[in-house]
């Protein structure tokens, strides 16, 4: 046999090879649909459906009872052009401070406490009572800080017990600081949840890691900004999606302490959204300052998740 027919041979052969191998393509199963199916059910039902109705009040002029018009986008202009829904939008990036920036600041913070103090006896009894105001209802959380704030109350009573009687006032009626006491709040519900989330991310962090900075001479702080911080960063990504979003829907922790008071002081989007549907009858234009908040939440959560790791996200 010549070279040329041995070549044109293995040629034959591998192409017979090629042939008869099973493709790798996948073949697609219609039964993955069928379990997906309940659920998007139940998505569809509870959750579509009400979000394209909000969509579509949002462009009538309807009091929930009488005959709805036909209003275009005057809704959504009106809300724009409100002062005090302006207002309330603008409350609510006050509270993400609140809510969302000095709980992520301080729950690190704890976090590199602890996580070099983990041998400690009693540790997981810190971390349950830390995490505890996130399983309080918030209707129970915000008669407790009613009361915390009244002009009796624990604040004042610790404020006269050293020395500083003249700081006392009412701090949810008074215009200045009502907002600031709401989102102190805010802070102590979330401060549990980032301890949470980033004492598990920590625990997900190689030790030799730790063990090899140590060996080289590193200190805590060297540590933390050199190993934790950076392996955090999906679970700060989750904090911060959680909190903001509990910052921009905030509702029923405005309605029980101070229902928007003192005038408008501590009004926020989804206050004002209830507010309008329930209490003044504009039910399309509470239904566009919901759509609008929707479409900031998405927009925020979007870009919170930028700072998702590339292998996470």
């Amino acid at each position: 046999m010549t070279t040329g027919e041995r070549v044109t041979a293995r040629s034959r052969a591998a192409g017979a090879t090629r042939s008869a191998a099973p493709s790798r393509r996948p073949k697609r199963s219609w039964k993955a649909y069928l379990y997906v199916l309940p659920a998007f059910a139940v998505f569809a039902l509870f959750l579509g459906v009400p979000t394209l109705q909000t969509v579509q009040y949002s462009f009538y002029t309807w009091d929930g009872i009488s005959r709805a018009t036909a209003a275009g986008l005057s809704n959504y202009a009106a809300v724009l052009q409100d002062p005090e829904l302006r207002g309330a939008f603008l409350h609510a990036g006050v509270l993400m401070v609140f809510y969302a920036a000095i709980p992520v600041l301080l729950g690190l913070l704890l976090t590199m406490v602890i996580s070099r103090a983990n041998a400690l006896r009693g540790m997981s009894a810190f971390r349950t009572v830390l995490f505890l105001p996130q399983v309080i209802a918030s209707v129970v959380v915000a008669t407790i800080w009613v009361s915390i704030y009244s002009q009796n109350g624990l604040l004042n009573q610790l404020l006269d017990g050293v020395g500083l009687g003249s700081l006392t006032r009412v701090w949810l009626g008074d215009y200045g600081t009502a907002l600031i006491a709401i989102g102190f709040v805010g802070t102590w519900l979330n401060i549990g949840l980032c301890v949470v989330l980033f004492v598990s991310g920590v625990g997900n962090i190689q030790p030799e890691l730790f063990e090899a900075a140590r060996m080289d001479g590193a200190g805590a702080l060297q540590e933390f900004f050199g190993i934790t911080l950076p392996a955090l960063r999906g679970q700060i990504a989750v904090a911060l999606t959680l909190t903001v979003t509990s910052a921009l829907k905030t509702f029923d922790l405005v309605y029980v302490t101070t229902r928007g008071g003192p005038g408008t002081s501590t009004t926020v989007p989804a206050f004002e959204a209830y507010n309008r549907a329930f209490n003044t009858g504009q039910v399309g234009a509470a239904a566009a300052v919901a759509v609008i908040l929707t479409i900031v939440i998405m927009i925020i959560t979007a870009l919170i998740g930028r700072l998702q790791p590339k292998d996470v996200a």
